[in-house]
């Protein structure tokens, strides 16, 4: 099976259709394909190139829109626009409004998350049509591409409810749909994300198609479906995803090294972003590790740092200080490489282990297994190097839990900000910590263009 790096033999016909794609998709209300291009029969006639089709579509999550490495993406700019992460450098620092709390409908970083994530959306419905249509594919191959891209459907759906609220959920290419589209509320797009996560779960197989994690199976699918859950606050079904992901030993393991865990063939991840070319690493590494001091433009906030308890191994290896000597600046050093080595040593990790461990331990908690929720949260305490947790009682253990995360997943896709926001904490942690807070921010604002297009999207969101 292809990996993203697509043979020569395909590579003109599908730089020649996703190239198409690209710039038809600038927004998702004007997303009609010409008949010669995604759409079209022929990309469907062989494995190979519908398989390439499929890659393409993970290549645009890794390099734009919400889940990118780069400045743009929601590991920096949520990182900046919680309590994480803090921005430097010129006024044309990206990061500035996010660390500011001064985004406008005008944000150009708000429209692309928006228009992005519709294209990358777009894109794996117009795979699962030209799947349906085909003729050619094999019944395995089939069942393989239209489970990943359901799962890319609901995956991108899932981050787009999360940071701009009721949102449109798009399951055609059919213009004349998309352009009257209206949103739905919050509790529906979850329903549909879970529907087509099932779905996905039904089609996929056990293992991966290669030994880089880099394509959705069946349990990468069953992971964001127990984070679904557990944000749903379904605990018992959260429970149950959880566990049986955890209970698949022979392909996940917690790394007991710190240092292992981001590394390419950490057994501890679950799915993550191939490198564009070899020798290549995370776009994570380039944004967050600086050498020279000042920072050029992002740096972890003191309030992080000073956060952890003594003896916290996690604040030894996964951050590092930098001194022109006389003030002191911290980067997080989790991904250790921020330039070209000889073999690629990193990809950008999406969900591993460790998450579903402290979802299970969440999930426990609010069903009143506390002692299976101790345990579970001291699973990751002790590979931390800290002794076991003192809370005891169901509300001690949830909020332990929660702490654990911020340490555990500190700039990693934005778990601060949406662990902040189910829990209704974003004003009380905040208010006090960022002088731009105000409540209205817990939700994105829709992009303007978009209410100008499709009056059906409106309202804004309030406050905006």
């Amino acid at each position: 099976m292809k990996t993203l790096k697509t043979s020569k033999k395909w590579y003109s016909i599908l730089t020649l259709n996703l190239l198409l794609l690209a710039t038809a998709c600038d927004s998702f209300v004007a997303v009609d394909l010409p008949k010669s291009q995604l759409t079209q029969v022929a990309v469907f006639e062989d494995n190979a190139t519908a398989h390439a089709a499929l890659n393409d579509i993970y290549a645009k999550i890794r390099d734009k829109g919400i889940l990118t490495g780069a400045n743009t993406g929601i590991s920096n700019q949520l990182a900046n626009y919680t309590d994480e992460m803090v921005a430097y450098g010129t006024p044309t620092n990206p990061s500035l409004p996010f660390y500011n709390n001064a985004l406008l409908p005008t944000n150009s970083g708000i429209a692309d998350y928006w228009n992005s994530s519709y294209n990358q959306i777009y894109s794996a419905n117009a795979l699962l049509e030209g799947i349906a249509a085909s003729t050619k594919l094999t019944t395995e191959h089939k069942k393989t591409l239209q489970g990943e891209a359901l799962f890319i459907r609901a995956l991108v759906h899932f981050y787009l409810a999360n940071l701009f609220g009721d949102i449109p959920y798009i399951k055609t290419t059919d213009y004349q749909k998309n352009a009257i589209v209206s949103r739905l509320p919050i509790d529906q797009v979850y329903n549909h994300t879970i529907e087509d996560l099932k779905q996905a779960i039904v089609l996929l197989s056990e293992s991966y198609s290669t030994t880089e994690r880099i394509r959705a199976n069946k349990w990468v699918a069953k992971s964001l479906l127990a984070r679904v859950y557990l944000y749903q606050q379904s605990y018992d079904k959260a429970l149950q995803e959880a566990n049986e992901v955890i209970q698949q030993s022979d392909l996940f393991v917690l790394e007991e090294d710190l240092d292992d865990i981001f590394l390419l063939q950490s057994k501890e991840t679950i799915w993550q972003l191939q490198a564009p070319v070899a020798g290549q690493n995370t776009q994570e590494g380039a944004v967050f590790i600086f050498e020279t001091a000042p920072p050029p433009l992002v740096a972890l906030s003191n309030l992080l740092v000073n956060s952890f308890d003594t003896g916290d191994q996690r604040k030894t290896h996964w951050i590092k200080a930098v001194t022109d000597g006389n003030a002191v600046w911290y980067h997080a050093d989790k991904y250790k490489e921020r330039n070209f080595t000889g073999t690629s040593k990193e990809y950008s990790i999406v969900m591993r282990l460790a998450e579903l461990y402290l979802i299970r331990a969440e999930a426990k908690a609010h069903l009143g297994h506390t002692s299976g929720a101790i345990d579970d949260l001291n699973l990751i305490r002790f590979r931390a190097g800290l002794s076991a947790t003192t809370a005891a009682t169901k509300e001690a253990i949830i909020t332990a839990v929660l702490q654990e995360r911020r340490l555990e997943f500190f700039t990693e896709h934005g778990h601060r900000f949406f662990d902040l926001k189910r829990y209704n904490l974003l004003d009380a942690v905040l208010s006090g910590t960022k002088s731009g807070w105000t409540t209205y921010h817990r939700l994105f604002p829709i992009p303007q263009i978009e209410l100008s297009t499709n009056p059906n999207l409106r309202p804004q969101n309030s406050g905006y």
